[in-house]
């Protein structure tokens, strides 16, 4: 189970995907919960060279990640301008399942609405979520 410390500052989509705002960067990722439901993650197709090029809206499709079980697609917490993607996943995609919120991250996004982070769910929120959706 992740620590408070690593998810206390994170807020969470109904999709499964986290956010760390730091400023108005956005760092992106998928859940302990998530990765532990896929299984071993075996591939990600993310925009790997499209940093600087491509916008996200919240909600929408950023890629898909493939693990033994199935392929599920991720979609974008928050809306804004892709800043980065995490290459050390294309060779060591099981990072995900490894650290899901540190060296697992997967993208990250400038931030053009900040008040779309208010319809995350913090940490509590999130954990209510899942144990409902069980």
């Amino acid at each position: 189970m992740p620590t408070e410390d690593q998810t206390a500052s994170l807020k969470f989509a109904n999709t499964h995907e986290w956010v760390r705002i730091e400023g108005d960067i956005a760092t992106v990722g998928i859940s302990q919960h998530a990765q532990e439901e896929l299984g071993d993650i075996v591939f990600l197709d993310l925009p790997w060279d499209d940093a600087g090029e491509r916008t996200f809206q919240a909600g929408g499709h950023f890629g898909d990640v493939e693990s033994v079980k199935a392929t599920s697609e991720l979609f974008a917490p928050v809306s804004g301008a892709l800043m980065s993607v995490n290459g050390a996943l294309q060779d060591q995609p099981e990072l995900v399942n490894r650290e899901p919120y540190g060296a697992g991250w997967m993208l990250t996004i400038r931030i053009s609405d900040p008040t779309e982070l208010d319809r995350l769910m913090d940490a509590d929120a999130y954990a209510q979520f899942i144990n409902e959706s069980h």
